[in-house]
C-alpha cells in the first residue's frame, strides 16, 4: 500500500501536464480529488459528452440557495485532469474536501453567507506562502514566479517533491497560524485517505493544494481527527454542474484562485513548448482581422525580441511578460488600442462552457434552459446583440422570456434605445450571461417550478406590497412585457383602488407613462387592453385637474423633481392621440403658466409645452416671458422661468427674434453682482443646448455688440467684392453655369 500526495496549484496548465505524466507513471487503483463530497454522483459526467469546460460545481443549500459555493474547473485544472485520467481508466475517484454541508451549517462564517468560488489550492487567507517563495526568488509577483517555474517546464524535475519540500518549509515558517477551518478540512482529507486504505487500495493517488501536502504526508492517530470533527454543524446541500467563463477565473473577477490571463494558460495547455510562436501568430491574426498592420516579418522581429529578453532575464523560455512586451514593441506603435484588443481577445480568451441537459437541477433551472434551446438563443460569456421584431412570434417569444428573466431579477439582457425604429415593434437587446444567474435560478425556484408561473407569483407578490401608484404601473408594464396574462386583472384591480386615493400631483404624473407604453405595446403583443384605457382616462383626468394646484407653494427641489415628471407625462399624453385628453391637458398647462402662484420653473416648462405644440402663439410665449422677466420680478424667479422655459432646447431663443430681444434686455439689465448671482443657474440651462443652438446664440450675441438686440437691429456687414469675385469660377465649375457678365459681377 501506498500514498502518493500530489500539491497543486488550482488552474495550472504545467502542474496539470505534470499531474497527468504522474498518475500515468503510477497508474493508480484509486484517486481522491480535493473537492465537496456532496458532488461524488456528479463525477459521472466528467468526460462524458455535453460537459465541456469551464464549468463549475455548484453546491448550495435549498432552504437558503443564497448560500452556495462554486468550484470552478478549466480544462487545464490538475483536477479536472484528474478526473478525466480517472474515468478514462475506470479508477475509483471521488472527493475528499471538507463535506460543504458542515461549512454552509456555519451561520457565523460571514465568507459562507454569499455567493463564493473555493479556492481549491486551499491556502488560507493570512498565510501566502507562494508569495513568499516568490519574493525570496526575486520576483515582483507570485504569477510571474510561479509561471516560469512550474507552468513553462520541459525538464524532468520531480515537481511534485519539490513543492511538498516547499510547502513542508513554509508551514513551519508558519508556526502555529494554520485557521481551524483549514485544520478541520485537513482532518477529513486524511479519514478519505484512511478509509480507502481500509477498502484495500494498493497505490493512492491524492490530488490537493499544494499547502495540504506536509499535513497529509503524516497520518495522527484516528482519535485526533475525529475530535476535531465532532460536533460540527450540518445543513442540507444540493449540488450541480453549471457552466463557468474564463472571466470569472481572473483575479479580477474577485475569485480568490483566480488566474491573471486564463486564454493565455489555456493557450500554453494546448501547444506546450512551441506556446511561443502560435501565441504571436494568434495576436498577428487577430490584429489583421481588426484592419491593423500585421506581417509574418513582425511575428519573426517579436518572436526574437520575446526569447532575447527571457535570456537577459536567465529564464528558459519566454514568459507571457517578454511575449507582451514584445507584442507592444512590434506590434502596437505606442497605442495601447491594440494591447486592449489582445488583453480581451486573447489573454482573457472569453469562452462559457456547457452542460448537458441530463445534469440534475431544479425545474426552474430546467425550464429556462429548455426555452433558451429551443429558442436557439446561446447562452454566451461575451456581450452580444439581439434584434427582435416583434411582428414575429419567434421573436415575441425571445423577448417575452427576456422581460420574465429579469422580473426574476437575472438581467441576461438590457434593452438598447434604438433610433429610425418603431419602439412598439423593434426590440434591441444586449446579452451578456453570468455563471451566478444559476444561483439566481435556484434562489427564485421557491415561487415556481417554471418560468412563467414564478414570474406570475413575484408579480402578484410586488402588487400586493406596493404602496403608489407609480410602483403598480411601472409594474403592470412589465407584467405585460412578459407576457403574464394571469397577473393583468389581480393588478389593474389594484392599480384602479390606489388611484383613486391618490391625491398627490407627482405620483399622478409619474404613473401614466408606463400605463401609455402599455396601451402602446398592446397591439404588438396582442394583448387586450381596452380595460387599461378606462384606468388611464381617469388618470388622465385627475392628473389635469391637480396640476393647476399642485404647481404652487413648492420648494426649488421639489420642483426640480417634479420637472422631470411633467415633462414625462406631456410626452405620454400626446402618444395617447386623444383630442379630449390633449385640450384638458392644455387647459390645465395654461392655467398653471399664468399662475402668480405656480413655480416660476414649472410655469416656464408649461409656456414652453404649450408654445412647442402651437398651443400658444410665439406672441403669447413672448408676453409671458416679458412678464416673468419684467423688473417687479426677483431676478432669481426670472433666472427658474427662463430655465424652465428653455431647458433641453434653445431652439425658440435662437429662432425668434421677438423671445431674443426680451432675453438679451433683460440680461443687459441686471446689475453685475446679480449676474455673477445667476450665472451657475444660466449656466446650467444653457448647457441642456446643444452644440448648434449654442453656436446661434452666440452669433446673435456677437452680431447684437453687447447692446439691447429687438429685431431688426442686426448690423449689417460689409462684403469684400474683390475677395468674393474670386469664388465665382469655382461656383460656375461645380454648378455647371455659363460664365456670369461684368454687370452681374458688379451686382
Amino acid at each position: 500500500m501506498s500514498v502518493h500526495l500530489f500539491g497543486i496549484r488550482h488552474h495550472g496548465p504545467g502542474c496539470a501536464r505534470s499531474l497527468a505524466a504522474a498518475l500515468d507513471a503510477l497508474r493508480p487503483d484509486c484517486i481522491l480529488v480535493e473537492g465537496p463530497p456532496e458532488a461524488d454522483d456528479l463525477l459521472r459526467f466528467a468526460g462524458a459528452p455535453g460537459l465541456v469546460p469551464p464549468v463549475a460545481l455548484l453546491v448550495h443549500a435549498p432552504a437558503t440557495p443564497q448560500r452556495a459555493v462554486f468550484y470552478p474547473f478549466a480544462e487545464y485544472s490538475p483536477e479536472w485532469q484528474a478526473i478525466l485520467y480517472a474515468k478514462l481508466h475506470a479508477v475509483p475517484v471521488r472527493f475528499c474536501d471538507l463535506p460543504q454541508a458542515h461549512r454552509l451549517g456555519r451561520r457565523d462564517d460571514d465568507a459562507r453567507t454569499e455567493t463564493e468560488a473555493v479556492a481549491a489550492d486551499g491556502e488560507p487567507q493570512r498565510v501566502d506562502p507562494l508569495g513568499w517563495l516568490a519574493e525570496a526568488a526575486g520576483y515582483g509577483d507570485t504569477e510571474t514566479w510561479w509561471d516560469h517555474l512550474v507552468e513553462q517546464r520541459s525538464d524532468s524535475l520531480d515537481l511534485f517533491g519539490a513543492i511538498a519540500e516547499m510547502m513542508t518549509v513554509m508551514r513551519e515558517e508558519a508556526g502555529k497560524r494554520i485557521d481551524p477551518l483549514e485544520a478541520q478540512r485537513e482532518a477529513y482529507m486524511r479519514n478519505a485517505i484512511r478509509q480507502a486504505i481500509k477498502q484495500g487500495h494498493e497505490r493512492i493517488a491524492v490530488v490537493c493544494g499544494a499547502w495540504h501536502v506536509p499535513a497529509l504526508a503524516t497520518l495522527p492517530s484516528a482519535k485526533s481527527d475525529a475530535d476535531l470533527l465532532k460536533g460540527l454543524p450540518k445543513e442540507k446541500v444540493a449540488a450541480t454542474w453549471v457552466p463557468w467563463s474564463h472571466g470569472r477565473l481572473t483575479f479580477a473577477s474577485g475569485y480568490g484562485a483566480g488566474v491573471v490571463a486564463p486564454g493565455w494558460y489555456r493557450h500554453l495547455w494546448r501547444h506546450r513548448e512551441r506556446a511561443s510562436l502560435y501565441w504571436l501568430t494568434e495576436v498577428a491574426t487577430l490584429l489583421r482581422g481588426h484592419d491593423l498592420d500585421a506581417s509574418p516579418a513582425h511575428v519573426i522581429e517579436a518572436s526574437r525580441l520575446a526569447d532575447t529578453l527571457a535570456a537577459l532575464r536567465d529564464r528558459p523560455r519566454p514568459g507571457l511578460d517578454e511575449l507582451m512586451e514584445a507584442v507592444r514593441t512590434v506590434f502596437c506603435y505606442d497605442s495601447d488600442a491594440p494591447l486592449r484588443l489582445i488583453r480581451q481577445r486573447l489573454l482573457i480568451d472569453e469562452a462559457l462552457g456547457e452542460v448537458p441537459d441530463d445534469v440534475p437541477a431544479v425545474p426552474l433551472v430546467q425550464d429556462v434552459f429548455a426555452q433558451q434551446k429551443r429558442l436557439r438563443m446561446a447562452v454566451r460569456a461575451d456581450a452580444t446583440e439581439l434584434d427582435l421584431d416583434l411582428r414575429q412570434s419567434a421573436h415575441l417569444e425571445k423577448s417575452v422570456l427576456l422581460h420574465r428573466l429579469a422580473l426574476l431579477g437575472i438581467r441576461w439582457g438590457t434593452v438598447q434605445h434604438m433610433r429610425g425604429r418603431s419602439g412598439t415593434f423593434h426590440e434591441l437587446w444586449r446579452l451578456l450571461w453570468q455563471p451566478e444567474f444559476a444561483v439566481d435560478l435556484i434562489e427564485a425556484s421557491i415561487w415556481g417550478s417554471t418560468l412563467e408561473g414564478a414570474a406570475t407569483a413575484i408579480a402578484f407578490d410586488r402588487a400586493a406590497k406596493a404602496q403608489t401608484l407609480p410602483e403598480l404601473t411601472g409594474l403592470m408594464e412589465r407584467i405585460l412585457l412578459a407576457d403574464l396574462r394571469e397577473a393583468v386583472a389581480p393588478v389593474m384591480a389594484r392599480i384602479q383602488d390606489i388611484s383613486t386615493l391618490t391625491p398627490d400631483l407627482g405620483l399622478l404624473l409619474a404613473a401614466l407613462p408606463p400605463l401609455v407604453n402599455v396601451l402602446r405595446y398592446g397591439s404588438a403583443r396582442a394583448v387586450d387592453t381596452t380595460a387599461l384605457a378606462s384606468v388611464v382616462d381617469g388618470l388622465v383626468a385627475r392628473a389635469c385637474i391637480a396640476l393647476p394646484y399642485g404647481l404652487r407653494g413648492l420648494a426649488d427641489e421639489v420642483a426640480a423633481g417634479l420637472l422631470g415628471q411633467l415633462i414625462a407625462a406631456d410626452q405620454a399624453i400626446r402618444l395617447l392621440q386623444a383630442d379630449a385628453h390633449l385640450a384638458a391637458w392644455f387647459e390645465a398647462l395654461a392655467t398653471g403658466a399664468v399662475s402668480e402662484l405656480s413655480h416660476p420653473l414649472l410655469a416656464g416648462r408649461c409656456a414652453r409645452i404649450l408654445t412647442e405644440h402651437g398651443h400658444w402663439s410665439t406672441e403669447r410665449a413672448a408676453q409671458q416671458l416679458s412678464r416673468n422677466c419684467s423688473k417687479a420680478v426677483a431676478p432669481l424667479a426670472s433666472a427658474h422661468w427662463l430655465e424652465g422655459f428653455l431647458q433641453g432646447s434653445g431652439a425658440l431663443l435662437a429662432h425668434s427674434d421677438q423671445l431674443w430681444g426680451i432675453v438679451n434686455a433683460w440680461l443687459l439689465a441686471q446689475p453685475g453682482e446679480v449676474f455673477t448671482e445667476l450665472l451657475p443657474l444660466l449656466r446650467r440651462t444653457v448647457g441642456t443646448f446643444t452644440s448648434v443652438e449654442r453656436r446661434e446664440l452666440g452669433e446673435r450675441a456677437q452680431q447684437a455688440g453687447g447692446r439691447h438686440a429687438g429685431v431688426g437691429t442686426a448690423q449689417p456687414v460689409e462684403v469684400d467684392l474683390v475677395r468674393a469675385r474670386r469664388v465665382l469660377p469655382i461656383l460656375q465649375t461645380l454648378f455647371s453655369i455659363p460664365p456670369l457678365t461684368e454687370a452681374v459681377h458688379d451686382e
